[in-house]
Parts: structure tokens; sequence; C-alpha cells
């Protein structure tokens, strides 16, 4: 089984040769791909990406779901495993994801930040709009997700061509839980540690929060293309 771990960036020169070490001490001894989605960085990022061993994927189009869609269809790993850039997520971890779906027959596994998250790592306003977020989609759909927004993923590849993706910015992250559930698709979320961000924050919080919100709208009444 060959893996395929996703990173999109953007200037993430602070962060992103710790992540790709981190990756690469925690798929030691499997057969993976890293491959670097970058949005024309202008920093080290790309320099540092490709000394790790990485494979640069060039992306012009601005947006966290084009980096990521763009990511998969390059991908060619049997698994996908999505990233940030910025130390945020534990891919220490992923080898026990990797597990449940080899062995526990798991298509798709996201990841919860908020069941134990720290007020240090993320404050009471964010905290506010990610339960907002996750409970408008749970009500919308009828599903329920932990964790709406969270960014780091296992799943077969294979699980992809049922999912109608149609999100080119944040609410991808969003949008690809609610498919995978309502797909029918082996869904489940387990509990991560979450840690403080290195480098510039790219989330626009009440921006990036109202589209994320008015898209659950769109999608679930028919006015998403």
């Amino acid at each position: 089984m060959k893996i395929s771990v996703v990173i999109p960036t953007m200037n993430e020169e602070e962060s992103i040769g710790e992540v790709l070490d981190e990756v690469k001490r925690s798929l030691a001894g499997k057969e993976f791909e890293i491959l670097v989605v970058d949005t024309k960085s202008i920093d080290k990022t790309r320099e540092i990406a490709l000394s790790k061993g990485a494979k640069i994927i060039d992306e012009p189009r601005r947006g966290y779901g084009r980096a990521y869609k763009t990511g998969f269809e390059e991908a060619d790993g049997d698994v996908i495993v999505t990233l940030d850039a910025d130390c945020t997520y534990p891919a220490g971890s992923i080898p026990q994801m990797l597990i449940m779906i080899e062995k526990e027959g798991y298509e798709f596994i996201s990841t919860d930040r908020l069941s134990n998250i720290s007020s240090e790592v993320m404050g009471a306003m964010h905290r506010f709009g990610n339960w907002v977020l996750k409970t408008t989609a749970n009500l919308l759909f009828g599903i329920k997700l932990k964790d709406s927004q969270s960014g780091m993923w296992v799943f077969k590849k294979s699980v992809l061509q049922h999912l109608n993706l149609t999100s080119d910015g944040m609410p991808l992250s969003e949008e690809i839980k609610i498919e995978a559930i309502k797909k029918g698709i082996n869904f489940k979320e387990v509990p991560i540690e979450y840690s403080a961000r290195k480098g510039d924050a790219k989330i626009r919080s009440w921006k990036d929060g109202w589209k994320n919100f008015s898209f659950l709208f769109k999608k679930r009444f028919g006015s998403v293309e």
C-alpha cells in the first residue's frame, strides 16, 4: 500500500521542514510520497521542501480546496493523508490511522481537534466559531460531526470518485466530510492533539468563517454548482 501525503503551502518556510521531518519519521519503512502543493510562495518553502525529498506541485490558482484537489489528482498512493504545513497537526499519529484503514475497514478517517483543545492553542472566539459551523453542518445534513473544520484526513483514494467536491476554498474541509458521510463511506472521527501554529496565519477568521457558514446552506439547498 502506497501512501500520498498532500500538504498545501504558501510561505511556510518557518515550519515546512519540521513537518516533513515528522512525516518521514512516522512513515519510515512504508512506501510513501510527499506532495507539496505550492501557491506561489516567495520565501524558501519550495527549497526546503525539495531538500527534504518532497515533490513540488505548482498551483498558481489560490484556494485551500483548489490546492487539495490538485494534490489529489497528482497523488499516486492508495491512501491519501492531508496535513497543514504549520506544525498544527500531529503527523506522528498517521500510523495509527493507517491501521484503522488497513485492518479495521474504515475508508475515511477525519480528526477531531476540539474535544481536547487547549485555550492556549485556540481562543474562545475561534472555538465558538467552530462550534457554530459544526452544529450548523450537523443540523442541515443530519450528521454527527465533532469537528467539521479539521484539516487532517486519512482516506482511501478510491473514495474520491464517489464525492462531489465543489469548493475551491476553505469550505472543502467541511464539504469532504459531509460528502463522505452522506455517500455511505465508512467514516470515523478520531481525537488528536492540536498544536499552536508556526508562522503567520493564513485564515481570515470572520471572512472565512462566513464563507464556510454560507456554503453549508448553498450546498444543502442546491445552489452550489
